[in-house]
């Protein structure tokens, strides 16, 4: 699966053009609904109600079908309709394009707008926890992106040695006497031969830990997500000596990855850093409630669009299925309410979560009965 990257993100938040498209429609992986391509007719469906939309605002035909083309080409990609997950999002303007094949089921809709619609995405990209995955051992490791929903495996073939022998320049099998490294049970190592070449091969496997380290670290250094580690035992805290990340977790998953596929691995590790996340939203949650009534928590969101702007949203809090329209000044740092979406409308919700995420703060879109303020469809959570 292919996860969105923060730099796309910010990329498609970024993005203002007098008519910028965002399209959403659930997808299927396998059954029937792909035997009777009910997907490429989802799209066509929306294609078609975004042209009328496009009509009434004064585009030619000729114009529609210009900006509309990368879409309308999907239509007829029977191989790219094989490869889907649950749900695809497309982003579209005047000579762009983007399309994202995602772990998460949305409901059909389409957003034509001066900005990208990216509420319904927001559940993949911060609420439901980002975590980072470190397969290890001395044979190589492997670094995966982890959410709630799906796993990606990150190349890092540039970034780190291959294995022990490519960092320490020569076969330790043969330079240390009869060593060998088993499981038993808890994952401990057996060394054999002298003390001293025990002790010299742990400093071997910490080199080669730290070649892994600074590898990783040109990747994940401006990176705040938990790194769950998968290693054998007597492995982790020699790694956790290396260590430079500071969201390394203090637990570890103790076996082998090579006795793992992709999905016991996500299963495995969401199941260890899923109390994390949930402790994280609760603690916001309840500051935001000690805090209401001051300066540093709202659920206006005529305070919370100018906050967002200015990077103050620490935790932005969306019920879901609601919005607000309306526009937002940003030379008087107005926001002004539409009670019903005009033509010029834009989402104040999507303004606020495309803001607070784009300067890394945390957006939640909640059920109504997990939103910290049951009165209020939006409410924030401010860094000061």
């Amino acid at each position: 699966m292919t996860l969105l990257t923060k730099e796309e993100v910010i990329e498609l938040s970024g993005m203002h053009a007098p008519t910028c498209i965002s399209i959403y429609i659930p997808t299927h992986r396998s059954g029937q609904e792909v035997l009777e391509k009910k997907d490429p007719l989802a799209l066509k469906n929306q294609l078609k109600e975004v042209s009328q939309k496009l009509t009434e605002q004064g585009y030619s035909d000729r114009e529609i079908e210009a900006m509309l083309e990368p879409a309308t080409e999907l239509l007829e990609d029977t191989e790219f309709w094989r490869h889907q997950s649950d749900g695809l999002a497309l982003f579209l303007s005047e000579g762009y394009f983007k399309k994202f094949t995602l772990p998460l089921e949305f409901e059909p809709a389409h957003y034509v707008s001066n900005g990208f619609y990216l509420v319904p995405m927001m559940p993949i990209l911060t609420g439901d926890g980002r975590y980072f995955i470190l397969t290890l051992d001395l044979e190589g490791v492997k670094l995966y992106e982890g959410t709630r929903y799906s796993i990606t495996e990150v190349v890092v073939d540039d970034l780190t040695p291959s294995r022990l022998q490519d960092r320490v320049g020569y076969d330790y099998e043969e330079k240390f006497l009869q060593f060998r490294s088993q499981q038993e049970g808890s994952g401990h190592a057996l060394f054999h031969g002298h003390g001293e070449g025990e002790a010299d091969h742990k400093n071997e496997i910490l080199r080669y830990f730290r070649a892994v380290n600074d590898g990783l670290m040109q990747l994940l250094h401006d990176e705040q997500q938990p790194l769950v580690v998968v290693c054998l035992d007597y492995l982790f805290p020699i790694y956790r000596e290396a260590n430079d990340y500071q969201h390394l977790m203090e637990s570890h998953i103790a076996i082998n990855p090579e006795d793992l596929d992709v999905l016991s691995l996500h299963d495995r590790t969401w199941n260890l850093v899923a109390p994390h996340f949930e402790t994280e939203r609760k603690a916001k949650a309840g500051s935001y409630q000690q805090a209401l009534g001051s300066k540093k928590a709202t659920p206006d969101i005529r305070d919370i669009v100018p906050a967002a702007l200015d990077g103050r949203v620490e935790a932005l809090f969306l019920r879901e299925g609601e919005d607000t329209w309306g526009l937002y000044n940003r030379e008087a740092r107005e926001t002004k309410i539409h009670e019903e979406p005009r033509e010029a409308s834009v989402s104040l919700f999507n303004l606020a979560a495309g803001e607070t995420y784009r300067q890394s703060g945390t957006v939640y879109v909640l059920p109504d009965e997990e939103m910290p303020d049951e009165h209020s469809a939006v409410c924030a959570l401010f860094r000061y």
